[in-house]
């Protein structure tokens, strides 16, 4: 297949629209089913740029899930403890355990289910029947990998009356070393950034801990490589193999930390006995249940607390998740990793990802103000390694 016709492009009056080789070479890809659009494209190919990335630098297979062109996370094949198990809804997935990738996109998916809802999907290696079981309850838009089981290709292609978009790559393909993008009919070019991100990144530490363990080392390559393909301005949070809170497209470094950090604490809250606890009403689906948490441990928790409210969803009225004990249960986290995809400009940052637990930290430096960054990472015993590598993606 040399050319695909879309619909339209971003929007639906931006037509015509196509996906196609400029040197007239054959598509990398096949489409097996459905017909996936300008933006799913644009998901596609930067989430597989992402795991294949990923996959390479770590030997894990691992998944990412995907919404307008930026990750909400990205995770490794690592089995879900079981109250992670219950907080991201798979504890009743037979066979969970055994499946590396289906493991992965768990992860990946539970991280920031909100944003998730309807996401691109894409996985590092071949997508087998239990990670099919996982993605055909879920809300989604369209998944790529490099291949499928018989069965799990036969399990998705019944998605969406049967217009699910499942799109297989080829794992081989490499794309030209130098990238074009037209901008108001302007012309653009740019060598692609084909920069590797592996542990040797991280040796120089420039803070008075220099313990970085290889767990932090991992979870720093998780959180990098994650804001290699996210939109700028960028932040990630990550721990136990996944990204646990993605900040992206803000034009301020704080909102970004800020927006990832509010994100990654509320990862942790989920798996907190009274989100868990919840006495939702058995009809309740999955999608209401994560609105609902949402809310529970917002400021709004009124909306699904107070009288006449609480009976939409809950069986009986559960008892106040607090600011205080959010904020007591919060506190004992430790062991968060944070990646930027570019320097840190004051230290509020890092006193915004201190409150998340975070100890270990990548950035490029560079910042005038360096000195109070690192400063305020020592106050803590914040590991930070400077990188010297700039990750904008746009």
């Amino acid at each position: 297949m040399k050319e695909f016709e879309l619909k339209y492009g971003c929007n639906p009056n931006q037509k015509p629209a196509r996906i196609y080789m400029s040197d007239g070479s054959d598509l990398p890809i096949e489409i097996l089913s459905g017909r996936p659009g300008y933006i799913n494209f644009l998901d596609a190919f930067n989430s597989w740029q992402l795991v294949k990335e990923l996959k390479e630098a770590t030997g894990m297979p691992c998944a990412a899930s995907f919404k307008h062109v930026s990750p909400t996370s990205a995770a490794l094949g690592i089995k879900l403890p079981e109250n992670l198990k219950r907080a991201c809804f798979v504890d009743d997935i037979d066979g969970l355990d055994d499946s590396p990738l289906a493991c992965a996109y768990a992860r990946a998916r539970g991280t920031d289910r909100q944003s998730s809802f309807g996401d691109w999907i894409a996985l590092s290696d071949t997508c087998d029947v239990t990670t099919a079981m996982l993605i055909k309850r879920e809300v989604s838009d369209g998944i790529i990998a490099p291949d499928y089981d018989p069965k799990a290709l036969e399990i998705l292609r019944l998605k969406r009356n049967g217009n699910y978009n499942i799109v297989k790559i080829a794992p081989d393909y490499k794309p030209d070393p130098i990238e074009l993008k037209q901008v108001y009919g302007i012309t653009f070019e740019q060598g692609r950034n084909n920069f590797k991100i592996d542990k040797q990144l991280l040796d120089n530490i420039v803070t008075e801990n220099k313990n970085l363990p290889e767990s932090a080392k991992r979870d720093l390559i998780v959180a990098l490589i994650t804001l290699k393909y996210t939109q700028s301005n960028s932040v990630c949070y990550a721990v136990d193999g996944q990204a646990i809170g993605v900040g992206a497209g803000q034009q301020s470094r704080i909102y970004c930390t800020r927006l990832a950090g509010s994100k990654a604490d509320i990862w942790h809250l989920r798996q907190h006995e009274k989100c868990l606890n919840l006495p939702f009403l058995p009809e309740l689906k999955r999608p209401d249940r994560d609105n609902v948490i949402d809310v529970y441990i917002s400021d709004d928790d009124a909306d699904v607390l107070a009288e006449g409210n609480w009976q939409k969803y809950f069986t009986e009225r559960p008892e106040p998740f607090t600011k205080q004990q959010q904020k007591e249960y919060l506190s004992t986290i430790t062991g968060v990793s944070l990646g930027s995809d570019a320097f840190f400009p004051f230290d509020d940052n890092i006193e915004r990802a201190h409150r998340s637990g975070v100890q270990f930290i990548a950035q490029p430096g560079g910042s005038i103000r360096d000195d109070i960054v690192i400063n305020c990472c020592d106050k803590y015993g914040i590991a930070m390694a400077f990188t010297g590598m700039r990750l904008f993606h746009h």
